[in-house]
């Protein structure tokens, strides 16, 4: 009886040891664990960050689109108009670079009047280069008053640089050496009025070409062609 009790407890005691875990298995099973868990969270930082990166890409690409359809929309909608500016002088129709007063200014038509306030269907539109962001000012008339504010739009930013080169007319057009390509090289890179004749008309270029430089994406060229008149 006394054997049989011995043994008994000596089987209890076994099975005993055989449900648990040692010290070292419970860290190894941790360790385990903290390998898995770091293994998922670099890999969900890594989908969570293409995400981000893929969203800001995709928000970039929208901001760009929406400032050269906006160009290309006012460019399309050129109209041979010149306009009196704030002091009582006559701005041409088109003008543009570094040596005008506005980086790029002219008059579009299309202008939407879907209220039907007495107002002309044309519409004098700048572009202007500050603090590194493309601007679009239009004016709520044609011929401005001294107080005549402009509406200003922020239309791009990241802008590093905004060039203009203008073609004064087609027979001065060099195709380049590569498909339809064209070399714009010597195209001018100011289109004004000469001041040594105030009273000259300046008639609008035939196309001019707008090279964007984006402190992230690098230089983008477009060339537009105005309507005929």
């Amino acid at each position: 009886m006394r054997g049989a009790r011995c043994r008994g407890h000596a089987v209890g005691f076994a099975a005993g040891s055989a449900a648990g875990f040692t010290l070292i298995e419970v860290l190894i099973a941790l360790a385990i664990s903290a390998v898995i868990a770091a293994a998922a969270y670099t890999g969900l930082s890594t989908v969570i960050t293409g995400v981000e990166s893929s969203r800001a890409q995709a928000e970039r690409t929208w901001e760009v689109n929406r400032a050269l359809m906006f160009l290309s929309r006012d460019l399309r909608a050129f109209a041979d108009r010149p306009v009196r500016d704030e002091f009582g002088d006559i701005e041409p129709a088109l003008q543009g670079g570094r040596a005008a007063r506005f980086l790029l200014s002219f008059t579009r038509r299309g202008w939407h009047n879907p209220n039907g306030h007495p107002r002309s269907a044309l519409q004098r539109v700048n572009y202007v280069l500050e603090d590194e962001a493309l601007w679009r000012e239009t004016y709520p008339v044609l011929d401005r008053a001294g107080d005549t504010e402009p509406l200003r739009v922020r239309l791009l930013d990241g802008v590093v640089d905004l060039r203009l080169a203008f073609l004064a007319d087609v027979g001065a057009l060099n195709p380049g050496g590569r498909g339809i390509e064209v070399d714009t090289r010597g195209w001018p890179e100011n289109w004004v009025a000469n001041t040594s004749d105030p009273g000259a008309r300046l008639d609008p270029p035939v196309a001019l070409e707008i090279t964007l430089d984006l402190d992230d994406w690098g230089e983008l060229r477009r060339l537009y062609v105005l309507p005929p008149l």
